[in-house]
């Protein structure tokens, strides 16, 4: 799991699963069989099958020769002081390297045949060379044929004559549940399979490592070296790859993330064919359905991917998607969250084509969409991408608690707003009101209230009030902040009494 992943926790850390070696000594409890057969008195009979497909992952850098010193003092001759630093000097040597930084962590064979093995980037990231040593510690040199960050997979492939190489067998992570039995199995620091047995403790994990975020969750013991390695359900297929622990300490306490076979399959196929992945692109910028977006759009449940962003001339332009469009299912698939929808797309083949369904004026409507390429329309540039209170008149808008003035020159450039903006910028913002709570701004732009365009303040005051009349309890902006738009609902204060 890449560093930038863990962000900056109070108490607890999302940790990289590298470094020290944490031994299991304590005994599993004994397990009753279950009804259909699936729960084992003992996993013995499958680790012996399945440990020999594990194998350690080290990756080493180079580093250049250290040949500058900073310039010695200059001492008088015969000074006793001259002497004694040309004998430090002698025994420091010039030129010594420093020992090379190394990491360590597990993966699995998945080719026996072309030499293919999947680990995590994080363990071969940035490395001069990566290293593997397999289950009868035979050690070879591999290449790194592909490795994706946003997902923190990696393939390697080495030669495999001569090395009775032994695969893994992937499973549909998809059919798993709660409460199923998992065995995982690492191999860190070379020293033998270790292997911990547990129960899925959660799906669709989000622990804000990236956008692609999906982890299963179990309480088998995932120590630090083990990233990497599988995790098998019952059957002896491959339902995860380990990445990430929960823990205050480093150490595991229970809570170990995997990356699901069926997201990681997809990945592991293209960068095998193409030594990096190809992405499916839709070309918008989206934001989260709150329950004040759902009310202002007249939705009946808080789903779905809120577009603030088309990208012009993107796959969604191109199918008559707009901004301010709420998108409901991709593909026959129902987007119960925000976050759901980038997956659901980067999974899509490229030049496919893809149904779209989404809320627009109080109606369900829906389009074909031609999916495009994210990592080109990145290369071709093709995606887009201080808060405080100030007073300058304007109309003030007590309701809300912000006041507004129309655009003029001198404005856009106190506030460097661009050019093709049009609309109502923020010239106050009061103490404790709602407009602050929401993370209104002075210079902020009003670009819409209600979808509807505006650039009077009286316009603004008015669609308020009817939203108010109409006992609507919030109204929704479309703000635009250096160019940058989102949507922001802001509630209505409740009738008097």
């Amino acid at each position: 799991m890449k560093t930038k992943r863990t962000g900056q926790p109070i108490l607890t850390s999302l940790a990289i699963l590298l470094g020290a070696i944490t031994i299991i000594t304590a005994p599993l409890p004994s397990l009753a069989r279950a009804p259909d057969g699936t729960a084992p008195e003992s996993f013995a009979e499958l680790a012996a099958r399945l440990s020999p497909t594990v194998v350690n992952i080290s990756s080493t850098q180079k580093i250049e020769e250290a040949k500058d010193y900073p310039e010695m003092p200059q001492f008088p001759p015969g000074s006793p002081f001259q002497d004694f630093f040309d004998e430090f000097m002698n025994r420091r040597g010039h030129g010594v390297p420093f020992a090379p930084p190394s990491m360590m962590g597990s993966g699995f064979v998945i080719d026996a045949q072309n030499g293919y093995i999947v680990t995590n980037n994080h363990v071969i990231q940035d490395a001069d060379e990566v290293r593997v040593i397999l289950h009868n510690d035979q050690s070879v040199v591999a290449e790194v044929i592909g490795k994706d960050e946003e997902t923190d997979i990696a393939v390697l492939k080495i030669d495999p004559k001569g090395l009775n190489l032994v695969p893994a067998t992937f499973g549909n992570s998809d059919e798993i549940r709660v409460g199923d039995w998992v065995l995982a199995i690492g191999n860190p620091y070379g020293l033998g399979g270790s292997v911990t047995a547990g129960i899925v403790s959660a799906l669709a994990r989000d622990i804000n490592s990236g956008k692609y975020d999906d982890y299963i969750q179990s309480d088998a013991s995932i120590n630090r070296g083990n990233s990497g390695g599988p995790m098998f359900n019952m059957k002896g297929e491959v339902i995860g790859i380990n990445t990430a622990i929960f823990s205050p300490t480093g150490g595991s306490i229970g809570i170990g993330f995997s990356i699901p076979s069926a997201r990681a399959k997809p990945v592991i196929n293209q960068l095998i064919k193409f030594g990096k992945t190809r992405r499916g692109w839709l070309g918008v910028k989206i934001q989260t359905v709150t329950e004040d977006i759902a009310e202002s759009f007249g939705l009946a449940k808080v789903s779905g991917a809120l577009v603030v962003i088309v990208n012009k001339d993107g796959p969604a332009d191109k199918a008559g998607i707009k901004d301010g469009d709420i998108l409901l299912t991709f593909n026959g698939q129902e987007i119960k969250e925000m976050r759901l929808l980038p997956r659901f797309v980067a999974e899509t083949e490229i030049d496919s084509e893809a149904t779209v369904e989404y809320w627009r004026d109080g109606k369900v409507l829906t389009t074909k969409v031609k999916v495009g390429h994210l990592e080109q329309a990145e290369e071709e540039g093709l995606i887009d991408e201080t808060p405080g209170k100030e007073e300058t008149g304007g109309t003030s808008i007590d309701m809300v608690g912000m006041s507004v003035t129309p655009i003029t020159d001198a404005l856009r450039t106190t506030y460097n707003i661009p050019g093709n903006v049009r609309g109502l910028v923020v010239v106050g913002v009061q103490d404790l009101s709602e407009a602050m709570e929401k993370g209104i701004a002075v210079g902020d732009v009003v670009v819409e209230i209600n979808q509807q365009p505006v650039s009077d303040p009286q316009h603004l005051i008015d669609v308020i009030i009817t939203a108010k009349e109409a006992q609507r309890s919030s109204v929704l902006l479309l703000v635009n902040r250096g160019g940058e738009v989102r949507f922001v609902p802001l509630k209505l204060p409740a009738p008097k009494q």
